[in-house]
């Protein structure tokens, strides 16, 4: 075996790990198969003969592709939903694997990662989710493994997220929330109108609708009929903590394009607040659900 066919054997044991890592790191399968590919064309290039560690190595490498992809993201300010949410959604490849990897993941905790910046990301990333220790992490963001702690604290403060309300409270709020995803995704119209207080009202900004208008629906089944149209967008729709209460987040490609805010008042929805304004969206917080 040649030395190319020996560095290419040892660099698919790790490609499984590496993928999981630029996709925690992206949060796009098509982005993260770029990141491999390039992090393979270094591999290839580089002289590795000295190197005792390779799937450290490996891990730095791809990291550091990752770290100047999201970079280079954040210099463009680029939107990559600005193409809609009909069809893929505007996430690069199959809309079926993503939604199968931001379920593995947790879309949730994509949609924290994404409002994060690149460094506090890939300390996060790297450490909470890969044990990768502060020392290696450091010279990535040529900063001290001190400063790498802190970032990845800071991260790890968002994405736990803070809960205005009591726990039981989020727990009633929640079972609201999932049975009105789960009848959205089940086209049950019936459960959806159940789920609704009969006055509910349901606000949609400019940015939400297809019409580019605002919207507003008043009624248990006019909400319910407007929840069964956006039935297109329910797979990339999964529950989070909306400024500290159960709500939902749709997020193609791990960035996030909308959210839905619920009152609730004796288990009843008494209003949906949908926001998808860019200016209304960067002042919504949101963090990750604990496991029920």
């Amino acid at each position: 075996m040649d030395e190319s066919s020996r560095l290419l054997a040892r660099f698919e044991e790790d490609r499984t790990r590496l993928r999981a890592v630029a996709y925690r790191m992206l949060g796009s399968a098509g982005e993260a198969d770029d990141a491999v590919q390039e992090t393979w064309l270094r591999l290839d290039r580089a002289d590795t003969g000295e190197v005792e560690n390779l799937r450290g190595w490996l891990t730095t490498v791809v990291a550091r592709v990752c770290l100047n992809m999201l970079r280079t993201r954040a210099s463009r300010r680029e939107d990559p939903l600005d193409t809609g949410v009909h069809g893929d959604g505007g996430a690069r490849g199959d809309p079926e694997e993503e939604a199968v990897l931001a379920d593995s993941v947790g879309l949730a905790l994509l949609v924290v990662l994404d409002t994060l910046t690149p460094a506090e990301r890939l300390a996060f990333v790297l450490h909470d989710m890969f044990a990768v220790p502060f020392e290696e992490i450091a010279p990535m963001l040529e900063r001290t493994p001190a400063a790498a702690r802190q970032l990845a604290s800071r991260a790890r403060r968002r994405v736990k997220g803070a809960s205005p309300v009591p726990d039981a409270d989020v727990a009633r709020r929640r079972r609201v929330v999932e049975a009105f995803l789960a009848a959205s995704r089940g086209g049950n119209f019936e459960a959806l109108v159940a789920l609704l207080d009969s006055d509910v009202i349901l606000r949609a900004d400019r940015a939400a609708g297809p019409s580019r208008a605002p919207i507003t629906l008043r009624g248990a089944r006019n909400v319910a009929k407007g929840a069964s149209v956006a039935a297109e967008r329910v797979r990339f729709t999964r529950p989070a903590l909306i400024d500290g209460s159960p709500g939902l987040v749709m997020a193609p490609g791990g960035r996030l394009f909308l959210v839905l805010a619920f009152t609730i008042v004796d288990d009843k929805v008494t209003e949906i607040d949908i926001i998808a304004d860019a200016e209304r969206l960067g002042r919504v917080e949101v963090a990750v659900l604990d496991a029920p």
